[in-house]
């Protein structure tokens, strides 16, 4: 259950931060894009006493920002605000602002107290909660891969990876796991590290990925998913907001460039029983040559078994889905094998208390609330039905088929519009909500006419 913000905590906020010109209010939407508004310092205590009023179909936004035609939430129904309330330990300095700004996480709640149906937060909790039923609890990471980008784009409108302020020039090898490429924007990654640091985001690893111009930061392994997820999305908002101070643009598209890797968001999970055990820990398994229980293969059974239902949010936009492409580090079906890259279900080489699942579907895209919910409602599937996932691959995974997952926009929405596992997580309402809110996205899409129709079409045909 969510803990809300205390005036003592605001008080001690405003007192540690003199000339504090206001905070930003955070709700994290349907798409996993940060909307809210900023609290004047004079409106702060309404963080905490009655909240601060938003529409509820700020949560339902298409990408664009609009509503969308196909739910009732918008115009359809008047749009009405609720009343969003403050997170408590979420209230933070801005560090790259350049007036003394706040920020906070927010959560809506109905005029009965309760949480807002289509609150991602809500979304996760509710889908957690079958494993806390179990007496099990979660223990989670994410990693986040992304790009920097020239704050200013090419004649076509295309992006451009930054130039180096230590070279003046943009890096073009794929130099994975480089040290010089991070020397490279050392001045970023430590203002990056800096900012995590001011609001308690638990940041580890910073890599240079496969990709030039490509980054990957880690998160520390937390024992509440949704603190998890809170860390993804102030990750994201700190990698962005440092990004535009130096003068560039970070993106986590899913595949900005259709030459160069895919980013993608990993989310890392093991449970704990009661004792404090893992319960992913066994005797050693001869097949996998590690020190694995059932409870581990079961898990990834449920994974396996969930992931084509699931497409729709590991893979929630059009430039999502060019990121499943064989030979690129982003998967494709659902194998599963240890210390495999090119499966979706990876089993990281570990001792008993490290034993844990690497989850790797989803893109950077993605909305991390919606999509541990789908992880928490994989892992609960397998666990209670003791799903097998079968044999494991020891060799290149894009070698198998991939027909078992929709790897189209149009056919992950039906997938997910059919799913019986998921509403019993995600709430049957919140998931015919999403499936319509996406569709009409996904229409409005493909309704566009892009430059290239022309340039193949125009005077063939």
């Amino acid at each position: 259950m969510t803990a809300w913000l205390s005036k003592k905590e605001v008080d001690a906020f405003v007192k540690a931060n003199p000339g504090l010109k206001g905070v930003d209010m955070l709700v994290p939407d349907m798409c996993g894009i940060l909307r809210g508004k900023r609290i004047g310092v004079e409106a702060i205590d309404k963080l905490h006493e009655g909240g601060v009023a938003l529409p509820g179909s700020t949560y339902l936004l298409d990408a664009t920002g609009q509503n969308c035609d196909t739910i009732v939430y918008g115009t359809s129904d008047g749009d009405p605000d609720f009343n969003c309330l403050g997170v408590a330990g979420t209230l933070k300095p801005v560090p790259w602002a350049h007036a003394p700004t706040g920020q906070v996480i927010a959560s809506m709640v109905t005029a009965e107290g309760d949480p807002f149906f289509a609150d991602p937060r809500f979304i996760l909790a509710r889908a957690t909660q079958p494993l806390v039923d179990m007496g099990y609890t979660p223990v989670t990471a994410i990693e986040l891969e992304f790009y920097l980008m020239d704050a200013k784009l090419g004649p076509s409108g295309i992006p451009n990876t930054a130039s180096s302020p230590a070279t003046g020039q943009p890096q073009t090898t794929t130099q994975v796991y480089g040290i010089e490429e991070l020397y490279e924007f050392e001045d970023f990654l430590t203002d990056v590290e800096d900012a995590c640091v001011a609001q308690d985001v638990p940041a580890d690893t910073a890599t240079a990925e496969y990709g030039p111009g490509q980054y990957e930061i880690n998160l520390h392994h937390v024992d509440d998913p949704i603190k998890a997820c809170d860390d993804a999305i102030l990750l994201k908002r700190i990698i962005k907001g440092v990004a535009r101070k130096h003068g560039m643009i970070a993106t986590f598209m899913a595949k900005p460039f259709s030459e160069r890797a895919g980013c993608g968001m990993h989310i890392h999970l093991s449970l704990l029983d009661k004792n404090g055990n893992n319960i992913f820990a066994g005797p050693m398994d001869k097949e996998i040559g590690l020190p694995a229980s059932k409870a581990l293969r079961h898990a990834i059974g449920g994974l396996a078994a969930t992931t084509a239902d699931s497409m729709a949010v590991f893979a929630p936009n059009a430039n999502s889905y060019r990121r499943f492409q064989a030979n690129s580090y982003a998967p494709i079906n659902t194998a599963w094998g240890v210390d495999n890259r090119t499966v979706s279900l990876r089993i990281p080489r570990a001792d008993e208390k490290g034993m844990r699942v690497e989850h790797r579907v989803a893109g950077a895209d993605a909305n991390p609330y919606l999509t541990m919910a789908c992880v928490m409602a994989g892992v609960h599937h397998g666990l209670t039905k003791k799903l097998d996932p079968g044999p494991i691959e020891k060799s290149n995974a894009y070698e198998k088929p991939v027909t078992e997952l929709p790897l189209r926009w149009w056919q992950a929405l039906q997938t997910f519009g059919e799913s019986k596992i998921l509403p019993k997580y995600l709430g049957a309402h919140y998931c015919e909500t999403y499936a319509a809110a996406r569709s009409f996205e996904n229409d409005a899409f493909q309704a566009q006419i892009p430059p290239l129709d022309y340039e193949w079409y125009l005077r063939t045909v």
